[in-house]
């Protein structure tokens, strides 16, 4: 019993056939595979300077592990179904090599410490890759921006028309959305650090100095490692994950609500925003359909994202100290988010250069809808010398005016204007009616 395992010798009985596939997780943590191969590689050190291996097993050992990881990063990387998980499976790979120093190579630590790592090892990486791609997000709409740099827009509030704004200032509220995202990645990979020797929990007779050492030896800055404080802490925290799942799930929310926007203004009813076709499909029954399915679908994942969040916090809420059997799946949840937002990020610089603002729809609304001055004339009168609540008042009623008589506000004369205040005239509407001398007066 036992044999291509890490464990069985306190077992007469051969494992459940069934039972083993349903435990076993190298269908989903073969992902792991270069993390964990950085493992032993830090560990074939430690062992070396620990005198349990010598120097010729080391080179050995290295040897075979060098080769594998090779492998994985060329992409030939394909594992056996019939291992239990990557951390055995890297290890027959070795002895197939080696099989006398195979047998040293998980002298004194656990499967328990080498999966923190792993996963900790493989955000980090994670993390810059989506903070890279963020950072093209981002820089696609500054792009669209500075392309419409004067071109005019509307404003909502409560999805009702509040006031005229620059195209440019809409698209730039979602650059700062997505740098905020960016820097909330930056933070959490730069304070992600790495530790080895915790163990199954509690500790190991290692020296902690030479797990540093041997971990600047293989590549990793000083900056990334930190000290065990406690290994019972070490194999039992998954806060970190919940943290970038945390803001995978801000992200994610900005995605949808800016994708919520382009399906409304989209719509026949608006009108502002025309989508890029390569982006859209149409309809089995209806010929004259347009729908904007990638938006749709960016807004529906966020329902799988938000849920990825509750599942590991779940997972959680309830586990004793230390390592339990419920911590395999927290890859489960994880691997699947990262796979969305991946492929939405790629897709998403392409579209926000395509999609295009209808400019003659919006300055239409924009000469036909006077409610979208009032504002501007309650200021008016402020500067006058009105006070606020009195301006808000008469513009209020000045607007209810207009609906009722289904008048528009340009072309009323000054001698209707100064029946609601005396400030009001046909010369100061008019330049209140000009969306440029508007905005150029706003202070932000």
């Amino acid at each position: 019993m036992g044999k291509d395992k890490f464990w069985g010798g306190r077992f007469e009985k051969e494992i459940d056939k069934k039972f083993f596939d349903f435990q076993k997780s190298i269908d989903f943590d073969w992902r792991l595979a270069k993390y964990d191969l950085y493992h032993s590689l830090v560990h074939v050190e430690v062992l070396k300077k620990e005198k349990i291996i010598k120097p010729q097993e080391a080179a050995r050992l290295r040897q075979a592990l060098k080769k594998i990881l090779k492998e994985v990063e060329g992409r030939g990387f394909r594992p056996l179904k019939q291992s239990e998980d990557i951390h055995t499976e890297i290890h027959n790979r070795v002895s197939r090599q080696f099989p006398r120093q195979a047998e040293k190579l998980h002298s004194l630590r656990s499967r328990n410490d080498q999966i923190v790592f792993d996963e900790k090892m493989f955000l980090r990486e994670e993390a810059e890759s989506i903070e890279g791609k963020v950072r093209h997000v981002r820089l696609a709409f500054q792009r669209k921006a500075r392309l419409h740099k004067k071109a005019f827009f509307i404003s909502f509030t409560h999805t009702q028309r509040a006031q005229i704004i620059y195209f440019s200032q809409y698209l730039l509220a979602w650059y700062e959305f997505f740098s905020a995202d960016e820097k909330k990645l930056n933070v959490f990979r730069k304070n992600l650090k790495l530790s080895l020797g915790a163990g199954a929990g509690s500790g190991v007779s290692l020296m902690q100095k030479h797990y540093q050492e041997s971990l600047r030896k293989v590549g990793f800055s000083s900056e990334s490692i930190e000290k065990i404080r406690n290994p019972l802490y070490t194999v039992s925290d998954r806060d970190f994950l919940i943290e970038f799942l945390f803001i995978l799930s801000l992200l994610q929310m900005h995605l949808s609500r800016f994708c919520e926007d382009l399906i409304i203004y989209s719509s026949r009813e608006f009108d502002y925003i025309e989508l890029p076709e390569e982006f859209c499909t149409g309809s089995s029954l209806m010929p004259h359909k347009k729908n904007p399915d990638f938006l749709e679908l960016v807004r529906g994942n966020t329902a799988l994202v938000y849920s990825s969040l509750n599942a590991i916090l779940v997972l959680l809420k309830s586990l004793p100290l230390a390592y339990n059997r419920d911590l395999q799946l927290d890859k489960n949840i994880l691997f699947p988010v990262l796979d969305i937002i991946h492929k939405e990020l790629d897709l998403l610089p392409s579209f926000v250069e395509k999609f295009k603002l209808k400019k003659d729809r919006i300055n239409k609304v924009l000469r036909e809808d006077y409610s979208l001055y009032a504002t501007e004339l309650a200021e008016l009168l402020v500067r006058k010398g009105v006070s606020f609540s009195q301006a808000h008042r008469i513009v209020g009623e000045l607007i209810l005016y207009l609906e009722k008589e289904g008048k528009n506000l340009a072309g009323v004369p000054s001698a209707v204007l100064r029946k609601f205040h005396p400030y009001l005239s046909e010369e100061e509407v008019k330049n209140i009616l000009n969306p440029a001398y508007i905005l150029r007066k706003r202070g932000s």
